[in-house]
């Protein structure tokens, strides 16, 4: 059993991972599976650093799994018996967003996105920031 200032603690940082609807989003995008950095900042049209952010609040929170392979960074839910607790808050942001809006949207952007490659995700990011900024 946790002592109780670090369940304090773990409860609090894990509630402000699930304070922001851009790190909600991203949890319901990572529910069909592991995600590159550049699909979820297609999907969610952030900037990268942006997106690296709300990634790292949500690794630091113990709900996500970040696995390199060689450029790429990818993004899980924890799974198995690393977490068992982080099950229940799937089920319940799944229970809660499964039907708004922006996460529909969100899916089907995902299923364009998901049938590209990350190096043409990349030069089509790139390209879009010269041509807008």
């Amino acid at each position: 059993m946790k002592k109780p200032v670090q369940a304090m603690s773990d409860v609090v940082r894990v509630g402000k991972a699930l304070s922001d609807p851009q790190r909600l989003r991203i949890l319901m995008l990572l529910l069909a599976g592991e995600r590159c950095v550049c699909q979820i900042t297609e999907v969610l049209r952030l900037a990268p650093s942006t997106v690296s952010k709300h990634l790292a609040v949500l690794v630091d929170a113990g709900l996500l799994v970040p696995r390199k392979e060689h450029r790429w960074m990818y993004y899980r839910w924890v799974a198995g018996r690393q977490a068992e607790w982080v099950g229940a808050i799937r089920r319940w942001v799944t229970g809660q967003l499964a039907q708004d809006p922006a996460v529909i949207k969100d899916a089907r952007a995902l299923v364009r996105v998901g049938a590209c490659q990350p190096e043409q995700l990349v030069k089509q990011q790139r390209e879009r920031r010269r041509t807008n900024g």
